[in-house]
Formats: structure tokens, C-alpha cells, sequence
């Protein structure tokens, strides 16, 4: 027989604590589910943005072209970085799930997990605001991505009264 595993019988009363321990993480799970959406979705008007530029691209010609190039390489840099943002969160999601496991784990075996439990806690939190702070910085490139040309707002036609 394995070690901590003596008696495998486990009252209700055990796993409904275990439960009520894992439902924080379980609810954190869900936030970055909901983070994970919103990165997904921004992704998603990202590359339909380049791939509108693409056939423009194509046909454009001087000054145009330039602008098309320059965006170009504005929205490949904030498709890495939404990347990065939904990579960070997934990892944090992964080991939030490590937590709760371990959690049930401890409970099953008798074995003591408490601190590989709050390392991961840890590490999960530090992915998870990583992740954030690396969505805060693609929504500042995207902002100064579309903010009005100059030379647009200058030649504007004036008003027919």
C-alpha cells in the first residue's frame, strides 16, 4: 500500500472543505476565462485589419504604400503581443488547475502540499498580472496606431453654410 494512502475513505464533510478551499481558484479560473474572450477578440479584429491592408497593399503606390507597410508592421507587432497576453493567461489558467488538483490531492492521499500549492498560487498570480500588463500595452499600441493622421485633420473641407 502506499504511503498516506492507509484509509481511502474520505468523509463528506473532508471534501466539502476541500471544495469550499477550491473555489477561489475556480472563480479566478473564470475571470481569466473572461479575459482570455476579450484577448481573443481583439486578436481577431487585429488580423481582420491586415488582412483588409493585404490586398491594398498590393495596389498601392508612394506615400500610400508606405502607410500600408507601416501599419503592416503595426498590427504584426500587436498580434505578438495580444499572443503574448493570451499566452501568459493560459499559463496562469494551467496552474490554477494545478492548485485545485493539488488541493483534492492533499485531501485523497494525506499527503502535505501546502507549499507547492502556494508557489503555484503564486506563480499563477504572476502570469495572470503579466498577462495583464501585456494587454495594457497592446491596447496603448493600438491607440496610437489609430490615432487621426495630422495631415488628414488639416486639410478638412470647410463647412457649405
Amino acid at each position: 500500500m502506499l504511503p498516506g494512502l492507509t484509509d481511502l475513505t474520505t468523509s463528506n464533510a473532508e471534501v466539502a472543505q476541500v471544495i469550499q478551499s477550491a473555489v477561489a481558484p475556480v472563480f479566478l479560473l473564470a475571470g481569466i476565462g473572461a479575459f482570455l474572450n476579450v484577448c481573443v477578440g481583439r486578436l481577431a479584429r487585429i488580423v481582420d485589419r491586415a488582412r483588409a491592408l493585404e490586398p491594398r497593399l498590393l495596389v498601392s503606390r508612394g506615400k500610400e504604400h508606405d502607410r500600408i507597410i507601416a501599419e503592416l508592421h503595426i498590427l504584426d507587432r500587436r498580434i505578438r503581443v495580444v499572443n503574448t497576453a493570451v499566452f501568459l493567461s493560459v499559463s496562469a489558467a494551467v496552474l490554477i488547475c494545478l492548485v485545485v488538483i493539488l488541493l483534492f490531492g492533499s485531501q485523497l492521499t494525506g499527503l502535505h502540499f501546502g507549499k507547492a500549492v502556494a508557489l503555484l498560487f503564486i506563480a499563477a498570480m504572476i502570469s495572470t498580472g503579466l498577462g495583464f500588463a501585456t494587454f495594457l500595452h497592446e491596447t496603448q499600441l493600438g491607440i496610437r496606431a489609430v490615432r487621426v493622421r495630422a495631415h488628414i485633420l488639416e486639410h478638412q473641407p470647410e463647412d457649405a453654410d
